[in-house]
């Protein structure tokens, strides 16, 4: 694809991102450097991207838990803040030690974004039941009752997810979901999310630095290392593609998986700042991912 990126409609995105940038007070160089990408309404998006990439950074900065960026981020058209007052989005966090270390069980554990600010009144009216409901839809209703200590990695993750959309998120951010999860665990949260998508018609955005994953759970991925070096199927990731992405881990990745190795320029790569917002289902054959050069990374 050439530089010039197709724009989604903005009735049908979920998030943008117009030329971001974020720098820490102490950073040399940028976390984040002119990321502009549409998240459509209900896609399922890979961020994929090393450790120290920008990923972390551009979900805080989604969450407008980070201000002080250039450039602008709209979630349904409203700003970061302003979305998180509305709930719009859910968000499971890598670590949970601080629920493991609460004597609570998996459905208290599940009704704390739900409840959260409300009058007696509200939580019992509706909040409890968007709980039992969100227990159900990620099959974790058979050990609600259940210890959160007591719980396996993948049934914390459920209700983790649990909590995330029991506040009536249409938007669901996961980082790192698959850290620490055994193979059978990661196909399993796999299915969950394309169930979720079929059943609720979330946007979900799963941010990991493996490729397994984000292949897995993807109708689209951004590569992220501080700026964005290509956007669009799972399919059309290539080795060059991964290296200008991982650099030093990129060996270890070629030896462990196989990937679809095109020839760089059937992907586009002018390294430009420019990225695809083709979906797979109006893309011809080939891939049209863009590339651009890679810089330090952020967190």
């Amino acid at each position: 694809m050439m530089q010039e990126a197709l724009k989604s409609s903005p009735a049908s995105v979920a998030i943008r991102y117009s030329g971001v940038s974020f720098s820490y007070e102490s950073g040399e160089a940028p976390a984040l450097d002119r990321v502009s990408l549409d998240v459509r309404r209900g896609e399922r998006l890979g961020i994929l991207g090393p450790n120290g990439g920008g990923k972390s950074t551009l979900l805080k900065l989604t969450l407008g838990l980070l201000r002080g960026y250039s450039g602008t981020i709209e979630v349904e058209g409203l700003a970061p803040v302003e979305a998180a007052k509305r709930r719009l989005i859910g968000y499971v966090p890598q670590r949970v030690e601080a629920e493991l270390a609460f004597p609570i069980t998996a459905r208290h554990a599940a009704s704390m974004a739900a409840t959260a600010g409300l009058g007696p009144f509200a939580r019992s009216s509706g909040a409890e039941a968007r709980v039992e409901r969100a227990l159900s839809v990620v099959g974790a209703a058979s050990f609600a009752d259940r210890p959160v200590g007591l719980l396996s990695g993948g049934q914390m993750q459920r209700v983790m997810i649990a909590r995330a959309l029991a506040s009536d998120a249409k938007i669901l951010l996961l980082d790192e979901p698959t850290v620490g999860i055994d193979p059978a665990g990661q196909k399993q949260f796999a299915e969950l999310i394309q169930r979720l998508h079929d059943e609720l018609a979330l946007t979900t955005i799963v941010v990991s630095h493996d490729l397994r994953t984000v292949a897995a759970t993807s109708d689209r991925v951004a590569c992220l290392a501080r700026t964005l070096h290509y956007h669009d199927s799972p399919e059309g990731l290539t080795p060059h593609v991964l290296a200008e992405v991982f650099r030093h881990d990129a060996a270890a990745i070629f030896g462990d998986l196989h990937v679809d190795a095109h020839r760089a320029s059937e992907c586009g790569h002018d390294h430009s700042h420019g990225h695809s917002h083709e979906h797979p289902r109006e893309r011809g054959n080939g891939s049209h991912g863009t590339q651009s050069k890679s810089g330090g990374g952020g967190s």
